[in-house]
């Protein structure tokens, strides 16, 4: 790991859960920015987490124009339909029910009526030969 002010390396050293932390200790005792870094006697220290590496591969994938275009295309579609059902009367803002299987049943249950309601609007229809719409 770099320092972020001085560019200086230490070694991270991981713990079991494959978090880990950096001590700059030696090296910030004679750096000239120490003061801009930390106040502490014993050096700075920062804890890198056990998904730092993939972050950073993502941070770098979100550079690309392409990434940038598909990114802009889709989310805002499913920005707008979540919104609809966080502010319409659905309820979707507060959860009914406890415990994260039920809610996520809930929301589900939830996301589907909003689906049906929309198909109605837009003319869909069960028939016996299959669905259709009213102006086919």
């Amino acid at each position: 790991m770099s320092c972020p002010n001085n560019g200086q390396n230490t070694k991270i050293r991981r713990g079991k859960d494959g978090d880990g932390t950096a001590y700059f200790g030696q090296v910030c005792n004679d750096c000239p920015l120490r003061a801009q870094c930390t106040t502490s006697r014993d050096g700075r220290t920062i804890a890198v987490g056990r998904y730092e590496q993939r972050l950073a591969d993502s941070l770098q994938q979100q550079k690309d124009p392409a990434w940038v275009a598909d990114y802009r295309a889709t989310r805002p579609k499913v920005e707008r339909k979540l919104g609809h059902l966080m502010r319409r009367k659905h309820g979707g803002r507060r959860a009914r029910m406890h415990g994260t299987i039920k809610i996520d049943a809930d929301f589900n249950l939830l996301a589907a009526a909003h689906n049906i309601a929309r198909l109605s609007m837009l003319g869909v229809r069960s028939t016996t030969s299959g669905w259709t719409t009213a102006t086919a």
